[in-house]
This record gives structure tokens, C-alpha cells and sequence, in this order.
């Protein structure tokens, strides 16, 4: 075991964990994804994951709901609060009893998940009964909850599909429940799907880039229902994004990730204000306009992502750091008091940002 997952395994598993990741590693092929990813998440805790594209962040989030293809070898350890297996290597048959109601997420392009042949108030009932169903085969919901009749009576699910989209902001709710996919404009399609991962009332909510495809005014919208949601149900978030100003408004911690691997993790504030890796340096100054030269050009990280399975070896960020030396051709150790606080760099930036 790493230093790091030894660190994790011996934090304390208090009851207000959601979410504990020790260890995870991913390898598709010849490839090697995922490095020794550990966090964890508590109850109504709002967790950023950022880093450009090709960093890891969707692949760590589809090992999380075990929706990695078949050739994929992973190891490590995912536990959820109220599942009484390790996610890693279950059944597909438990894996389908935990998403929608256990965990749920909200996908980048709402239309692709969305099933264009089906009225939309229809998917997100078929999702309460879908669970229903297996509360009542178990003869309980997982969670404590009430014994299941065999499913839900599909009357009821339907209302509670209106109630939903009612709550996510849908205008004329009874209506849109009878509308298709197609007839919907991004936002709204977006808050159906954010519906239907609340239907369940899940422990963790996943968002990987919910806002991506929409406007400002619309993206500021999605993000407010998307607090309100986990608020109301005391639920841990997990939002994956690059956009920083959204982390910033969104969330209390965050988690950079480059090359498979979180560089650098802390609250916002913390980590914004005063960042430590060089990796993590450079996003900020890429997306800080306000330090930019009047009439000059937005600072950029050199070069670009490498190919997966093309980072190099020791510190992943060392092709395009401006600071990397030899000792960089060695993997840095986490400096911080355990996975969820610190940093790995062989040479850590000091200065503090203005807030």
C-alpha cells in the first residue's frame, strides 16, 4: 500500500463519511490512467475536482459508479456510506443497485443522456420505480428506509417525476413531463437529468462539467439548483469541472488532478489564494484576467496534455513545468497532513496570491 492510501485507511471512518477513495489505480491496456487517487467526501461536503482535459478527472468519476469498460484493471478501494461492499471489484448486478440511488450523477451533454424516445417525466418515474423495485426484492432500501410492496405504483412515481421538475425549475412542470428530450431547449433538458439523479435522494451526487453547454445566465441557474439540491438532501457533492470560478462559487475544497494523479488538494481558499504545486500555479494564472497586462496576453501553461499513457515518468507535470530539475525524474511525496490537505511537488511554489 502507498503512503498515501496507508494514510488514508487510518483517518477516521466517523459517521458522517460518504465517500472514501484509498488507492485507485486504473490501467486500460498498456496504459496506466489512474495513480494512487485517494479523497474522500463527507456528508454535505461540496468537493471541487479540476484540471484540463486529459487529466483523469471523468475517468476517476465513471470508477466511481464502475462504469469503466471491461478491460479495465483496477485496484485500490471505493467505499459509499450505506453499501456494504468495496465498489471496486462488485458484481455488476450490486453496481446497478447502488447508481441512481446510492450515488447519482449529472453528465456533461444532457442529450446523450437522455433516451429521445421517452417522454421525459416518464424517465425520471422510471427511475423511482426502478429502485423501488429492487427495495422491494431486498425487502429494504439499503439505507434504513421503508420495506418496499414489490415497486412503487407507477401512478404515484409520475406525480413525483411533476414534483421533481417542479423543483428543479422547470416551467408548466405537468407539461414538460409529457414533453420529449428533443422538445426541450439545454437547460431544461440539463435540470431533467439533474431530477432524475435526485429522484432517489442519493448520499453522493456526481456532476462532471454540468454546465459546459450552456449559457452564463443558464449555467448560473443549473449551478443554484444544483446546491439547492444536495442542500436539501444533506447529500456530498463531487463537481468535476475546469472552469475555476465555478469551483469557486460552487464548492468548499478541491482537488487538482494532472496526469492521473491529484497533485494538489485543500479548501478553496487555501489552495486559490496560496497555491503549492507548480501545476496548479499555472491554472490559476491561465484563468486570472484581472492580472493579465492591459493590451497583452493571458499567461498559458506550455505545451500540452500529453496523450493518456504518455506522461512522463517521476513528476507527471515535469514536460512542461519551467521549474523542473533532475530530482523531477523522481515521483514527489504528498507533503500535507493526509490525501485531503497538501501537495506533491518537488518544488513548490511559495508566494501568496491577492485574494
Amino acid at each position: 500500500m502507498s503512503a498515501v492510501a496507508a494514510q488514508t485507511s487510518s483517518r477516521s471512518n466517523g459517521p458522517q463519511r460518504v465517500l472514501d477513495v484509498v488507492g485507485l489505480d486504473v490501467r486500460i491496456g498498456r496504459h496506466h490512467l489512474l495513480h494512487d487517487v485517494s479523497f474522500s467526501i463527507d456528508r454535505g461536503e461540496r468537493v471541487g475536482l479540476i484540471g484540463e482535459s486529459g487529466s483523469g478527472k471523468s475517468l476517476t468519476s465513471l470508477a466511481l459508479l464502475g462504469l469503466l469498460p471491461d478491460d479495465a484493471d483496477v485496484s485500490g478501494s471505493i467505499r459509499l456510506a450505506g453499501v456494504g461492499c468495496d465498489l471496486v471489484g462488485a458484481r455488476e448486478r450490486d453496481l446497478a443497485g447502488v447508481r441512481g440511488r446510492d450515488v447519482a450523477m449529472v453528465f456533461q451533454e444532457p442529450m446523450t443522456a437522455l433516451n429521445p424516445t421517452m417522454r421525459v417525466g416518464d424517465q425520471v418515474a422510471e427511475t423511482i420505480t426502478v429502485h423501488a423495485g429492487r427495495r422491494g426484492r431486498d425487502g429494504h432500501d439499503g439505507r434504513g428506509g421503508r420495506e418496499g410492496r414489490g415497486g412503487t405504483d407507477r401512478r404515484r412515481a409520475r406525480r413525483r417525476a411533476v414534483e421533481l421538475l417542479d423543483q428543479v425549475g422547470l416551467p408548466d412542470p405537468g407539461d414538460a413531463a409529457k414533453a420529449y428530450p428533443h422538445q426541450l431547449s439545454g437547460g431544461q433538458r440539463q435540470r431533467v437529468v439533474l431530477a432524475i439523479a435526485l429522484a432517489n435522494d442519493p448520499a453522493l451526487l456526481v456532476c462532471d462539467e454540468p454546465t459546459t453547454a450552456l449559457d452564463v445566465t443558464v449555467q448560473a441557474r443549473v449551478l443554484d439548483l444544483i446546491v439547492r439540491g444536495v442542500e436539501a438532501r444533506d447529500a456530498a457533492l463531487l463537481f468535476i469541472t475546469h472552469d475555476l470560478s465555478v469551483v469557486a462559487t460552487v464548492c468548499e475544497r478541491v482537488l487538482v488532478m494532472y496526469g492521473g494523479r491529484v497533485v494538489e488538494a485543500g479548501t478553496v481558499d487555501e489552495v486559490f489564494r496560496r497555491p503549492r504545486h507548480r501545476y496548479t500555479q499555472g491554472l490559476l494564472a491561465a484563468s486570472d484576467l484581472d492580472d493579465a497586462p492591459p493590451g497583452g496576453r493571458l499567461p498559458t501553461i506550455r505545451g500540452t496534455v500529453p496523450a493518456a499513457g504518455a506522461f512522463p515518468e517521476g513528476c507527471v507535470f515535469r514536460s512542461r513545468c519551467d521549474h523542473a530539475t533532475e530530482v523531477c525524474a523522481t515521483t514527489p511525496a504528498w507533503t500535507g497532513p493526509d490525501p485531503g490537505e497538501g501537495f506533491a511537488c518537488h518544488h513548490p511554489a511559495h508566494e501568496e496570491r491577492a485574494s
